[in-house]
């Protein structure tokens, strides 16, 4: 037998047949779906130190389980002491299964892991996609606080098949999302 996310069997079984109802879609296919979380690491201070790239690859890729691709820039800006074609930060897409395996640890165990949490803001795109900003990566468990050398943060995309907020909202809460009231 194949091993299937929960939160795949949760959204097949559970999430969609209620997105249906609430929605009133005819289709199955109509019922907005989760296609990506991309996972946004920028690294400013990689323009003096090369090093921090390194670390930010070895940390993502820990939590997403996925290599990261290094992101560079596209133009030089004097100001900033940027080249173009510098790195400067660090990016992985999950999809299917590992996407799945992502969002059932962030939601279980990292979220709960922040100081003073309260729930995420309910801010969508406007096009039924989340974008959520976490400020330390200590969150999350694959990190071993005592190796961190520089706290950074990351944004992390929800990307739906939702038309609007709303059924992007609905489905995100529908998968657990904490959101504030």
């Amino acid at each position: 037998m194949q091993y299937v996310p929960t939160l795949k069997t949760k959204y097949q079984q559970e999430i969609v047949p209620a997105m249906m109802k609430e929605f009133g879609y005819k289709s199955v296919m109509q019922a907005p779906r989760l296609t990506k979380i991309i996972i946004n690491q920028g690294i400013g201070e990689a323009t003096a130190d090369k090093k921090l790239i390194d670390t930010a690859i070895a940390e993502i890729s820990a939590i997403s389980g996925q290599k990261p691709v290094a992101t560079t820039s596209r133009k030089d800006i004097s100001n900033f002491k940027l080249r173009k074609g510098m790195p400067i930060g660090v990016m992985v897409t999950l999809r299917r299964d590992r996407m799945y395996e992502f969002l059932e640890r962030l939601i279980a165990i990292s979220l709960p892991r922040i100081r003073d949490f309260n729930g995420i803001a309910g801010k969508f795109d406007g096009r039924g996609n989340y974008t959520l900003g976490i400020k330390e990566q200590i969150i999350f468990p694959e990190i071993d606080i005592d190796k961190i050398n520089k706290i950074m943060g990351m944004n992390i995309t929800f990307v739906t098949t939702a038309k609007t907020d709303e059924e992007g909202y609905k489905l995100m809460k529908n998968f657990g999302l904490p959101f504030k009231k």
